[in-house]
């Protein structure tokens, strides 16, 4: 399902919605434990993490990397952080053996690169599933070719 995307008054709210089938200490593990944040995303790494902040580094592939803010860490519940000028924010609530995963982009422009990240999330989030539900994790490339055409095609009506 595509995400909900909303215009606000300062940019754009963008919300993902994921009931998983594990428990939240299952879920928190795959975005703050480098070891299994690399199997979703390669390019992030958590370099430091606590209530007062922290950093993760992005690795830009030409041997740079992008540092970003941790604005909000509330441990298994909430990791938030900048991500160039918008902030990503994951909420995880508990239903005891399930977790529902809130995936919050604060867009404050759109851009070309829009849909772009948009749709890399939106496979991040299906590979963090497949991942625990022990699923095969299909074709990323095409996954992602078919979520940008829908992200790009929902961007354009505020356009």
């Amino acid at each position: 399902m595509l995400a909900k995307i909303e215009k606000q008054s300062n940019g754009y709210i963008v919300t993902y919605n994921r009931q998983l089938e594990q428990p939240q200490k299952v879920v928190w593990e795959m975005l703050t434990n480098n070891d299994k944040l690399s199997l979703w995303f390669n390019e992030l790494r958590i370099i430091e993490h606590n209530q007062g902040g922290g950093y993760l580094n992005f690795d830009m592939g030409d041997g740079t990397y992008e540092k970003m803010d941790i604005t909000d860490y509330q441990e298994y519940n909430v990791l938030e952080f900048t991500w160039g000028d918008d902030l990503v924010r994951f909420e995880l609530i508990d239903q005891g053996n399930r977790c529902n995963l809130l995936l919050i982009e604060k867009v404050t422009k759109l851009t070309e690169h829009t849909p772009k990240d948009l749709a890399g999330w939106h496979v991040c989030l299906d590979v963090i599933a497949m991942i625990l539900d022990k699923k095969e994790v299909e074709n990323r490339m095409d996954s992602w070719k078919y979520w940008f055409e829908k992200y790009n095609e929902a961007l354009s009506l505020f356009k």
